[in-house]
């Protein structure tokens, strides 16, 4: 059952929002070859109490960690540990924040400085239209009728590059709705599907995150249970953003700004609610 929220409760959810927002500056400004993966869940817990507010991964089905932190060919919910990052090493941390009750969920992804320069390149191309391809998502969102939308734009966007840089979209994690708990329905797909969905209605808020391979899209997942991996050892890349879709518009509860920068090529200005 899909949850719909009024406008205060959408402009609650930007607090939690801007919360994983802070976390995605911390790291950006922090992240460094020879840290860990554990030192960056510290500057995650940090600013989450920094804000007074809790990671909604921490203990979710028991899982360790306060982000997820996956490394070149770690896809997804990537534990946070001992693992120390390499120059040119490609970093996807997905975070979340619950304020008051309601929740926040995004990811980014960074190229460290170094390493071989053919390896970053490809490496860079990659995060590149990872990000790319979800604000390829976000913008069907605002002129989509139904949440199939979102996933048909973002397949013609990365099956419409060229065949040197196509990557391959993971098929077996998707989107989501957000809200009073981590992932509710519907699931937003990141790839073309002929069946119905849900009509994009007033009140949702949806976690747009395509993942996309290198080479392969064939995953496994390792003993830990969690640590989810390409198959062929290709690097993988992972972008999110929460939108909320109002009456004026959709606003990027996650973006500081709202979405207005990564929108800007579409066409398409966010509309902020006010408190």
């Amino acid at each position: 059952m899909i949850e719909y929220k009024s406008d205060a409760q959408i402009v609650a959810m930007r607090k939690a929002g801007l919360v994983v927002a802070a976390i995605h500056t911390a790291l950006r400004d922090q992240i460094r070859a020879g840290m860990t993966t554990a030192d960056l869940d510290a500057i995650a817990l940090d600013v989450l109490q920094a804000h007074g507010a809790v990671s909604n991964f921490y203990g979710y089905y028991d899982y360790p960690g306060q982000i997820c932190a996956s490394v070149n060919d770690v896809v997804v919910h990537g534990i946070p540990g001992p693992l120390e990052l390499q120059p040119g090493d490609l970093v996807s941390m997905d975070c979340g924040a619950v304020v008051d009750g309601w929740h926040g969920d995004a990811a980014i992804s960074v190229v460290l400085p170094g390493g071989d320069p053919q390896v970053r390149e490809a490496r860079e191309r990659l995060n590149d239209i990872t990000r790319e391809s979800m604000w390829v998502g976000i913008a069907a969102m605002a002129t989509g009728k139904r949440v199939a939308d979102i996933g048909n734009a973002i397949d013609d966007y990365v099956t419409g590059l060229d065949d040197a840089d196509q990557p391959d979209i993971l098929l077996d994690y998707v989107g989501h709705g957000i809200g009073t708990s981590m992932h509710q329905d519907p699931e937003v797909l990141n790839y073309r599907t002929s069946g119905r969905s849900p009509k994009l209605k007033r009140g949702m808020v949806l976690c747009i995150e395509p993942m996309l391979a290198a080479g392969n899209q064939a995953t496994s997942v390792d003993d830990d249970e969690w640590t989810v991996r390409t198959q062929d050892g290709s690097d993988a890349c992972h972008w999110e953003h929460m939108v909320a879709k109002h009456k004026g518009g959709i606003w990027v509860l996650t973006a500081p700004d709202g979405g207005v920068g990564g929108l800007a090529p579409y066409g398409i200005v966010p509309v902020p609610l006010e408190a």
